[in-house]
């Protein structure tokens, strides 16, 4: 068995205000999918700014944040948040969403396209492989916060997580780890290399939407599901294996119809 490295949630308190690991994490996504956007910025449209890139990161970035927040509260724990809505506006303790963040990002993308004169798909294909270092950026905040952990085990590594997040005190797969490991690393260099070469427009989407999918279905076999919820179907499917149905469902048909439309302008990002 591992031990739990115990890491104060807290990064920096000065007074009263406090800076949460959880909230870097996100900062630490942002500004690293903002540096590798810019390298490939000349191979999406050599006629954009460093100004125009700084503002569709920031679009996307608010699409994160409120979908991934709407969508946990719509999600995954409606009544409590309506019970005290005032709860909706405590992130640094967690409760995101990342398929919320997904359809954020997506109404971001077509908002942003639609006045910058470029195509839903066109957008998405150039922003999909610089999202899995937002994703394993957000797990560690997790793993930071001792949230989301995983079912009971007795594999070598299994962790035990501080009394206030695992009363039980129970040898658990340290799921948060599992994430960063194949929605952070595994997802990125599917995407980077995936889209080193030209490909149909779509296909990078659909690469992204098929991969998470399945990542984030292996996993929560190993992740206890949120207690407000338990399992949802069969008595084994958790909501975010649900949700990536039809994620997966999506990938593959974008990946089909990128490869078997008529050709058109191929993107390279």
């Amino acid at each position: 068995m591992l031990p739990y490295p115990q890491i104060d949630p807290v990064a920096l308190a000065i007074g009263p205000l406090k800076i949460h690991w959880y909230g870097l994490m996100y900062l630490v996504g942002i500004g690293g999918a903002w540096l590798l956007a810019s390298r490939r910025l000349n191979r999406f449209d050599p006629t954009w700014s460093r100004e125009k890139l700084s503002d569709l990161v920031f679009w996307l970035s608010m699409g994160v944040i409120v979908g991934g927040r709407l969508g946990y509260v719509l999600f995954y724990d409606l009544h409590a948040y309506l019970s005290n809505p005032t709860l909706i506006f405590e992130v640094w303790k967690g409760g995101m969403s990342f398929h919320g963040g997904f359809i954020g990002v997506m109404l971001a993308a077509l908002w942003f396209g639609k006045r910058n004169n470029k195509s839903f798909f066109e957008l998405m294909d150039f922003v999909a492989p610089m999202v899995p270092i937002g994703l394993g950026a957000g797990r560690i905040g997790n793993f930071i916060n001792a949230e989301l952990w995983g079912k009971p085990t007795d594999v070598p590594w299994a962790m035990i997580f501080p009394p206030f997040s695992d009363p039980a005190q129970l040898p658990r797969h340290p799921s948060q780890l599992y994430q960063f490991a194949l929605e952070g690393v595994a997802l990125f260099l599917v995407l980077w290399f995936y889209s080193r070469k030209p490909r149909p427009t779509m296909a990078v989407s659909g690469m992204f939407a098929l991969f998470y999918g399945i990542f984030r279905f292996i996993v929560e076999f190993y992740r206890v599901p949120d207690a407000q919820l338990g399992y949802l179907a069969f008595g084994w499917l958790t909501m975010g294996q649900l949700l990536c149905v039809p994620m997966i469902v999506a990938g593959l048909a974008m990946i089909w119809w990128a490869y078997n439309r008529k050709p058109t302008a191929t993107s390279a990002h």
